[in-house]
């Protein structure tokens, strides 16, 4: 039971994982859960740097930090998502454009003056070098709140780094 506007909190116990602190908020209607980690566990520590990861790449995406994107993006990089029209993009030059677009001036919703909230989170991992988060994605900038439903694959490297490698957003 919760109401719109209101937090709150829980402590839960799973094996050896421990929650730190679990928060569910209600954000214009859709349930929001934000966790903090505390874990002896390796899955749920995983999960949780999984999802500081992609919070960091929307941060990202949000901030126009072109740099940072590529960091945690595979250079080869797929994705279907409204911009691509129903086909499949590779690679990241399709997504420079709109980091391009944003630094020139753009439209008032290109500017880097975004927040970025991932809403029902859920990993899964596959195996030790590879997860999907699936997730709701909220973005607030001045003239609007924008939501989405976003899926992301993460692969990791042979030098233990995480790398995004495909991900799908719908409307």
């Amino acid at each position: 039971e919760y109401r719109v506007g209101r937090c709150y909190a829980a402590l839960a116990a799973h094996h050896t994982a421990l929650l730190d602190s679990l928060a569910l908020c209600v954000v214009r209607g859709t349930a929001h859960l934000r966790t903090t980690l505390m874990s002896t566990g390796a899955a749920p520590a995983m999960q949780a740097t999984l999802l500081e990861l992609n919070q960091k790449l929307l941060d990202s995406i949000a901030g126009g930090d072109l740099e940072t994107y590529n960091t945690l993006c595979d250079p080869t990089l797929t994705c279907f998502e409204p911009e691509t029209k129903g086909h499949l993009v590779e690679g990241v030059a399709f997504h420079k454009y709109f980091f391009d677009l944003a630094q020139r001036g753009g439209s008032s919703d290109d500017k880097p003056f975004k927040s970025t909230t991932i809403a029902s989170p859920h990993v899964r991992m596959l195996g030790d070098s590879a997860a999907v988060i699936s997730y709701v994605r909220i973005v607030q900038s001045p003239s609007n709140i924008q939501t989405s439903q976003e899926t992301r694959v993460w692969q990791k490297q042979a030098d233990g780094h995480w790398l995004n490698v495909h991900f799908h957003r719908s409307c």
